[in-house]
């Protein structure tokens, strides 16, 4: 048991850093709010991952709802004019990781009794060597080191970097947590409607972004299927009594 659940913890990683790289690389050839659209597709594929895993077929109101949400991101995209099909290959492959690294999550929370700590501690820890191989790689290092170490005397710089850590580490967290309580589908979908506000901004802060009417009437339908996933997931769950999880256990004791 032991050695399985460090090859899951092991996998976990991996897909999830192969995750952050690719979503980076991708952003070189796609804008935000398009590349938001794009990682939207990421609940049909969990959903097929579980249905291919053994986890059984969803109810007719879960499948229709992520299909929605996936016909959303689709109408969203035709209205891209600025399409680059590089980087939407990179934000494909993103979507792939991201969907396995989220189903190890919850794999290793429902079998392994992981908490939510436990498996951010042992990907952070196992990222390691993928970090520093993809530093090394892309060669950030050690011009990185030279810039931040130029920047450290910037407070504004420190504030932000900070911030984006403390951030970071709190995201990780509440994801890791939503997927062991509730499942990775549904951290993809609440994922979806954050992503409503993220492209929302991405449209009239960013710049360069030409709206389209393709583009908002995609976003509506996608959320309209991330509430209509809720709706249903909310019935679901109040039709059978709530398992405890190690982090709920904990915190009663």
């Amino acid at each position: 048991g032991y050695t399985r659940s460090k090859g899951l913890d092991l996998q976990t990683a991996l897909f999830y850093n192969a995750n952050v790289a690719f979503a980076l690389a991708s952003l070189k050839g796609v804008n935000i709010p398009m590349y938001i659209a794009i990682k939207r597709l990421t609940p049909l594929a969990v959903l097929i991952a579980g249905f291919f895993a053994g986890k059984g077929r969803p109810s007719t109101q879960v499948t229709l709802s992520v299909l929605l949400t996936a016909g959303g991101v689709v109408i969203a995209a035709l209205g891209d004019f600025s399409f680059d099909l590089f980087g939407y290959g990179l934000a494909f492959v993103s979507v792939f990781f991201q969907t396995m690294y989220l189903v190890l999550v919850e794999k290793s929370g429902a079998e392994d009794g992981l908490s939510s700590v436990e498996i951010m501690f042992y990907n952070s820890f196992l990222s390691l060597p993928f970090l520093i191989f993809l530093i090394i790689v892309t060669r950030e290092f050690p011009d990185s080191l030279v810039l931040l170490i130029a920047k450290s005397n910037s407070f504004s710089f420190l504030v932000i970097l900070i911030l984006s850590l403390v951030m970071g580490i709190i995201l990780n967290y509440t994801m890791f947590l939503c997927t062991i309580v509730n499942s990775a589908l549904t951290t993809t979908i609440v994922g979806v409607l954050k992503g409503v506000g993220s492209t929302t901004l991405g449209f009239f802060l960013l710049g360069g972004v030409k709206v389209h009417g393709l583009n908002v009437t995609g976003l509506v339908i996608n959320t309209a299927g991330g509430l209509w996933y809720s709706y249903a997931k909310y019935r679901q769950r109040k039709s059978r009594p709530l398992k405890l999880t190690p982090d709920i256990e904990a915190h009663r004791k």
